[in-house]
């Protein structure tokens, strides 16, 4: 019997579509990743349809739309509990499942099908509050604080720095680089291989904390990119500096500094921690080589969601534009899952995070078409006629700031819920969304068309942002889970 091929998933967080050498980014050295798109295909309008973490990986470990996961914002300390998980299917499918680094799960130690998790969820306000129990603090939870503290002493944190998890405040790493979480994951991925069992396929999720803040880049990564004359964040026609002029002085602001060089050296920082990580996937994928498994291993990358990084005078995520929503997303290596000849190449179909799970399942022999919103990307792989779908809906409960978008992979759409501000953006033409057209005369037919799919998307949702004939603003947005 042929054996399965192992997966190897390197994901990220907060690692935007764009900060990649493949993906053209003319500041970002990343030469493994872009080693790996050359050896398979890169998935060039991928999103993430609820941009934040928690929501995020519900979709990732689910296959699920944010509507049927409930999670359509974020909320901490929600239980998860679903009945089909990525890990735990792969697991029925005969494969050894191992998460090495984040897994932002609630409780925090629930493996949600993995067979073995070496955690590190990064520093994390909901598990270091005084009133946390302390089965849950992360201090005492969290496998790498706990290593750190064995090896630095009981003080050793990485919030000596002075950064927050949250902020665009930026500066070198504070202790040697091996101590460094990015290294951390990197080193207990090659202690699995090192111990793994040879006659079992495996499913590897090498999950990075980075480049998500504190921007606490080694220094050497940090004075690659600190004197250069690094790309300008995207501004266009129809922002606002009013959030920027209020919070641009907030050291964990939704705005990103006001001050220019602030600016500079928050970029700087997490273009730095982007090429560390790409060092430290050189050493997986090396680690493969050296064990004989390189050639039987399909590797796949992806992020949860991307970085506004002063784009449109705005900071983190959870906002529907591209910085925020638009992540990488690879397949390298496909020789291992049967697919040959197929290098450097590009699907520009829309993918989202719920995809992932429906491709690894197939690739594993276990496709499943029926219990999931995702689409195997295997089809577009082998057919690039063939597409998951033609547009995506994604959205994200959020104040004042609350959102719903349709894009495509030529334009998109997006509603405020809370105001009733609609936007427009010609994508082919205006990739970094400068110009809002939405009161374009030659556009309004194509508006109304992508309004209607969102008023359809919308049909029957309990927070009654439509009447089945018109978008309605200012409704509360329903309960994030339940």
């Amino acid at each position: 019997m042929t054996k399965k091929p192992n997966i190897l998933f390197i994901m990220t967080d907060q690692l935007r579509g764009d900060c990649l050498g493949y993906a053209g980014h003319k500041d970002v050295k990343t030469p493994y990743l872009d080693t790996l798109a050359a050896k398979g295909v890169n998935f060039s309008h991928a999103y993430s349809s609820c941009p934040n973490c928690i929501a995020a990986r519900a979709s990732l470990l689910t296959g699920l739309s944010p509507e049927h996961t409930k999670r359509v914002g974020y909320e901490d300390n929600i239980r998860w509990d679903y009945e089909r998980t990525l890990a735990g299917e792969l697991r029925k499918a005969g494969y050894y499942t191992i998460c090495v680094g984040k897994m932002h799960v609630y409780p925090v130690r629930s493996y949600q099908g993995f067979d073995n998790v070496i955690l590190h969820d990064g520093y994390m306000h909901a598990s270091r509050y005084e009133d946390v129990p302390y089965y849950e603090n992360q201090f005492y939870c969290d496998d790498y604080f706990h290593w750190l503290k064995k090896e630095l002493g009981a003080d050793a944190d990485s919030t000596y720095t002075g950064l927050d998890c949250n902020s665009w405040v930026a500066r070198t790493w504070c202790y040697d680089e091996k101590y460094h979480p990015t290294n951390w994951v990197t080193d207990n991925c090659l202690d699995f291989l090192r111990r793994r069992d040879q006659d079992q396929p495996f499913f590897l999720m090498a999950s990075y904390l980075k480049p998500h803040p504190p921007l606490d880049p080694p220094e050497y990564y940090f004075n690659r990119y600190i004197g250069k004359d690094l790309t300008k964040p995207y501004i266009g026609t129809w922002e606002t500096r009013k959030y920027l002029e209020s919070d641009g002085r907030i050291f964990d602001s939704k705005t990103g500094p006001v001050d220019e060089e602030l600016v500079h050296e928050m970029r700087a920082a997490y273009y730095a921690l982007i090429t560390h990580l790409d060092h430290q996937i050189g050493r997986v994928i090396q680690a493969l080589i050296e064990h004989k498994l390189y050639d039987n291993t399909l590797i796949i990358f992806s992020s949860d969601h991307g970085e506004e990084l002063g784009d449109h005078y705005m900071f983190r995520k959870s906002r529907p534009y591209e910085g925020s929503c638009h992540i990488p997303l690879m397949i390298s290596n496909l020789e291992a899952a049967g697919i040959n000849g197929v290098h450097n190449e590009t699907r520009d179909c829309v993918a989202d995070l719920r995809d992932i799970m429906p491709t690894l399942l197939d690739v594993a022999g276990c496709r499943d078409d029926e219990h999931y919103d995702g689409r195997s990307l295997l089809d577009s792989i082998r057919n690039p006629e063939e597409k998951p779908r033609d547009y995506l809906h994604g959205e994200h409960a959020y104040g004042i700031f609350s959102n719903h978008w349709i894009v495509t992979t030529r334009d998109k759409y997006i509603w405020l819920s809370d105001s009733g501000e609609e936007q427009y953006f010609n994508l082919e033409d205006d990739p970094h969304e400068l110009t809002n057209l939405i009161d374009c005369p030659d556009y309004q037919e194509r508006i109304g068309e992508l309004r209607k799919i969102l008023i359809k998307e919308l049909e029957g949702r309990s927070e009654g942002f439509t009447d089945g004939t018109r978008l309605i603003a200012g409704r509360p947005y329903g309960p994030v889970t339940g």
